[in-house]
């Protein structure tokens, strides 16, 4: 289905939540229960249910997001890239809910780290990627994969922490 801009009764009835300063290419199609925000969509973009991509994230053209993944501030995804079910992708190498005194955390109290994966990778479901990495042009992450480290362009990375199986 195609999701018409800025439709709200769309939006009632397939219980998306997009908000206004969402940018949405030509031909997305996003499904049911879906929840986006200050993010930018390429075209012919597919998000799948139970999706949320957050304000600053970026995803190219042609890309297919997978159902239960949750794409955050500081991820750029470039053009024909697949994410597969349940992706998640982190942006802060020392979450933490307070400071040291106790107090709630704010927006300036940590770090942004940007994570950006290159044209045509494959991402396998439920695989987790750590946020200030690079994963190259056309990489493939293995399903379950917990990704730490930056993956070169071709090459091939599974398991917990993610190794090297094969070189493009």
């Amino acid at each position: 289905m195609t999701h018409p801009k800025r439709d709200a009764a769309y939006d009632q009835r397939n219980f998306c939540r997009i908000a206004p300063d969402v940018v949405l290419g030509e031909g997305v199609r996003i499904f049911s229960f879906v929840n986006l925000y200050g993010c930018t969509i390429g075209d012919e973009t597919m998000v799948g249910a139970f999706v949320e991509i957050q304000r600053g994230a970026v995803i190219g053209a042609r890309c297919k997001i997978s159902s239960h993944s949750f794409i955050c501030d500081g991820v750029t995804i470039d053009d024909e890239v697949f994410v597969g079910h349940g992706v998640l992708f982190t942006n802060d190498k020392r979450p933490r809910a307070t400071n040291a005194d106790g107090t709630a955390q704010t927006a300036k109290d940590w770090t942004l780290e940007r994570t950006k994966v290159g044209r045509r990778a494959s991402i396998g479901s439920g695989a987790v990627i750590l946020c200030g990495i690079t994963i190259g042009a056309g990489a493939l992450i293995g399903a379950g994969a917990v990704v730490t480290h930056d993956v070169a362009p071709g090459e091939v990375v599974a398991g917990v922490p993610a190794r090297v199986t094969a070189r493009g």
